[in-house]
This record gives C-alpha cells, sequence and structure tokens, in this order.
C-alpha cells in the first residue's frame, strides 16, 4: 500500500501587539510584536491551529518569525574576562564555555 502525505507546519499572525517594535535581523525593515499560531495543513488545507507560547517579532517585509527574547552577544568584553570564565575558581584548570561543573574538581562553574 502506497500512501502519499502532502501536509506542513507553518506559522501564521494571529494579532498585533505593537507595531514598529524593532528592526528585522534578516532584511533590516521594521517589525511587529505579534502573537502567533502554529497550523497544520493537510494538503495545503488548515487542519488544526493552537497558539505559539511567547510572543513574536514578525517582518512583515521578509515574513520572518524572531524571538521576542533574542539578544545578541556582548561585544565589549576584556580579554581578562574571557580568560577568567574560562577556568575554574577552585582548581584554576580551563574547561570549555559550555561546561557548568569542573570535569577535574565537581565544583559548579
Amino acid at each position: 500500500m502506497f500512501f502519499f502525505f502532502v501536509g506542513g507546519l507553518q506559522q501564521e499572525v494571529r494579532q498585533v501587539l505593537k507595531s514598529g517594535v524593532s528592526k528585522c535581523t534578516y532584511c533590516g525593515n521594521s517589525v511587529d510584536l505579534v502573537n502567533s499560531d502554529k497550523v497544520l495543513n493537510l494538503f495545503f488545507v488548515p487542519v488544526w491551529r493552537w497558539p505559539a507560547k511567547d510572543p513574536l517579532f514578525h517582518c512583515s517585509y521578509c515574513k520572518n518569525f524572531s524571538s521576542y527574547n533574542y539578544s545578541l552577544p556582548p561585544t565589549s568584553e576584556s580579554p581578562a574576562a574571557v580568560a577568567e570564565a574560562l577556568r575554574c575558581r577552585f582548581c584554576d584548570r580551563e574547561v570549555e564555555a559550555d561546561f557548568r561543573f569542573c570535569p577535574f574538581c565537581g565544583s559548579d562553574l
């Protein structure tokens, strides 16, 4: 038996909360803060719709959705602060930045 499925998930704007809040990270145009719905389409027909958890930024020009909580990393960090962050403060050994505990002594980083 052969089954052919044409469907997918997409996001749609449900309600605009605030217009012109920020700039789009992709095209540079202004974005709106929106509540959105996730929609399951089956053969290009919306079958199921449920609300997204958090508000999102939506660019009406490039149709991009981006997270409302997105923030760029700090740009001006001193090299000493970076070097200190990559060392355990108890055993003074180098650890990778994504570790939460020191692999050598087990202390919380």
